[in-house]
């Protein structure tokens, strides 16, 4: 059975399960629904707690052995099982199955696990996590959604703010819901409960978005100018390289003809997208910008590109800066 994020707090008032499977990318959401796993199962008594750390090295027989020796003094206990790659191999996936075919007695089970793609949710040693307990899947907090999240967490806080307040804060962290989370807390510190006003938030909010060129590169290619904007302006304020920045967008544009070009040439998307090593957010985005520009179109980007490093190098005549804002004009929906 699988349980909202959201419902976990309820779920877990009442009743405590054998095994949960927190799984996700989203790393401060996952670590408040382990925070409250592992809350009740102390509140419940289960004092004790055995950490396995999962690699390519680990020896899946000690979590075997664990799992079936009494705890100590026959304390109740909470085995705290961690995947980060969240692929388990064939021993381990062998092994999960048999853990979940006789879980062990007075012991809470915890599995942590990253974002699960379609093929590693059906495979077996998932699908027996999932039936012997309760998954928790950790869904992203999409940057449209941001403002409304970081409303609710105010709420929590027992404050609030207008939409152009939320709106603010949420470009304030570029997305970045840690961030996010840090000023939330920092408002509740400065700040008594009830209204806040735009003022308030302004002075206190720090600029916390951390510019760096790859998210120069996703905001290119999802055509998002508005943030392509802030970054950009925000990497020349902090004296970013422009080689550095040159060479990361000329990776993303080469990138995205290859996919054009696979595309065109009738390859399915897994094949192409593992060629040019993009998944999750990043396939997402690539394959939006290689529906919505010609092959002409990212090829005259990269000629505009071989420009920006001319001029940077001082080859060329120009401003830097002002080229890469231009450069980012061609990848907008609006210039199609």
């Amino acid at each position: 059975m699988r349980i909202h994020s959201d419902d976990l707090a309820r779920h877990l008032r009442k009743q405590l399960a054998p095994l949960y499977t927190v799984f996700g990318d989203e790393l401060l959401l996952a670590i408040e629904a382990v925070d409250l796993i592992r809350a009740a199962a102390r509140q419940a008594g289960y004092l004790e707690r055995e950490v396995f750390n999962i690699d390519h090295r680990f020896n899946w027989t000690e979590l075997q052995y664990r799992s079936s020796s009494l705890s100590l003094f026959g304390a109740r206990r909470v085995m705290d099982i961690r995947i980060p790659s969240g692929k388990p191999g064939s021993q381990g996936s062998e092994a999960i199955q048999e853990y979940c075919r006789a879980l062990p007695m007075d012991t809470v089970t915890l599995v942590t696990l990253p974002k699960m793609d379609k093929q590693s949710s059906a495979a077996k040693w998932f699908r027996a996590l999932e039936e012997a307990g309760e998954a928790v899947p950790i869904a992203s907090v999409e940057r449209g959604r941001l403002p409304a999240w970081i409303g609710q967490r105010l709420t929590l806080q027992k404050q609030d703010a207008g939409p152009d307040t939320l709106q603010f804060i949420a470009e304030k962290v570029e997305g970045n819901l840690l961030a996010a989370y840090q000023e939330i807390q920092k408002l509740a510190l400065l700040y008594p409960e009830g209204a806040l006003s735009f003022d308030q938030v302004k002075h206190a909010i720090l600029d916390v978005a951390r510019y760096d060129v790859f998210k120069l590169s996703g905001a290119m290619m999802t055509g998002d100018m508005g943030r392509y904007t802030r970054v950009l302006e925000g990497l020349q304020g902090e004296g970013a390289a422009l080689p550095h920045i040159v060479g990361t967008l000329s990776t993303s544009i080469r990138s995205l003809i290859a996919v054009r070009k696979g595309a065109d040439s009738g390859q399915s998307v897994t094949q192409i997208m593992k060629q040019v090593g993009a998944w999750g957010t990043q396939q997402k985005a690539m394959e939006g910008a290689a529906a919505r520009l010609s092959f002409r179109q990212l090829t005259n980007a990269l000629v505009h590109l071989a420009e920006i490093d001319r001029i940077s190098k001082g080859a060329a005549r120009g401003d830097a800066w002002d080229e890469l804002l231009q450069l980012g004009l061609r990848f907008s929906p609006a210039r199609r």
